[in-house]
C-alpha cells in the first residue's frame, strides 16, 4: 500500500542587507574582510492551507523581515573564534562597525541555516504549527549561493522527524562598560516563542535594493511578487 500526504510550498525573497565578513582562517583573499549584498530564499511549507488558501501570509512576514535585517542589515559579522574578535569589539565600540558575533560560524552556509532557523521558528510559532521553513537559500550576488535544508530522514519501517531545536536567544550582553556592543547568540536562535531582542536601532536605514535581480523572467521575479 503507497501512503501520499499533501504538502503544499510557497516561496519568499527578502533582502538580508549589506554585510560584511571574513573567513580568518581561509588561505585566500576570503580571510579579508569583505562585504556582499545578501538576499535570501525561504521555502515555507505545510500539509493544509489556511483559510485563505495560503502556506503563509507574505504580510505576516514583517517582524521576520526585522529580524534578519537587525543581524545583516550594514553590519559586520565575525565569528566568535576569529584571532581578531577584540579589534573588531574596539571598532564597534568607537562606532565604526556595527558588530554581530555568530558562535558557529560565518558565511553564507551558515547564514542559510541561521535565516533557517529564524524563520522556522517565525512561522510555527505564527500558524501554531500548521507551517515550517523547508529550506533557506542565501546569495553572495547571482553567481554564488548556498543552501541549507533540514531532511526528515525516513525508512521502510519507521519515520524520524527532526524536531526545530529549542535553544533560547541570549539576552544582549555588553563588553567592558559599553551597553551598546551586541554579542548574540547567533548559533541556532530559535525559541519557543517569537521574540523581540533589545538590540541598538538601524538609525533609520531602509533597505535599498539594489542587487541584480536573478528571479528575472520567472514566475517568482520582481513583476509577480507579492
Amino acid at each position: 500500500m503507497i501512503l501520499a500526504k499533501n504538502i503544499y510550498q510557497s516561496t519568499k525573497v527578502i533582502p538580508l542587507g549589506s554585510t560584511a565578513f571574513r573567513q580568518p582562517f581561509a588561505d585566500s583573499h576570503c580571510k579579508f574582510l569583505h562585504g556582499y549584498r545578501l538576499q535570501a530564499k525561504f521555502w515555507f511549507s505545510c500539509n493544509q492551507l489556511d483559510n485563505n488558501n495560503w502556506v503563509v501570509d507574505f504580510g505576516s512576514l514583517k517582524e521576520l523581515k526585522k529580524q534578519l535585517e537587525d543581524a545583516f542589515d550594514h553590519t559586520t559579522c565575525v565569528w566568535r573564534n576569529d584571532p581578531e574578535l577584540p579589534i573588531f569589539q574596539l571598532l564597534h565600540e568607537k562606532k565604526i562597525i556595527d558588530l554581530r558575533v555568530f558562535d558557529d560560524g560565518v558565511g553564507i552556509e551558515k547564514f542559510a541555516e541561521y535565516c533557517h532557523n529564524i524563520a522556522d521558528s517565525y512561522v510555527r510559532n505564527s500558524t501554531d504549527g500548521r507551517c515550517w521553513c523547508e529550506k533557506v537559500e542565501v546569495w553572495e550576488h547571482e553567481g554564488n549561493s548556498a543552501i541549507f535544508e533540514k531532511v526528515i530522514l525516513t525508512s521502510t519501517t519507521e519515520t524520524i522527524a527532526i524536531t526545530p531545536e529549542t535553544t533560547p536567544i541570549l539576552p544582549t550582553e555588553t563588553v567592558q562598560d559599553n551597553p551598546t556592543f551586541v554579542s548574540k547568540n547567533l548559533t541556532s536562535p530559535m525559541a519557543t516563542k517569537t521574540e523581540t531582542n533589545n538590540v541598538p536601532p538601524l538609525y533609520g536605514k531602509k533597505v535599498i535594493n539594489t542587487f541584480k535581480d536573478p528571479f528575472a523572467g520567472t514566475s517568482w521575479g520582481n513583476n509577480n511578487r507579492r
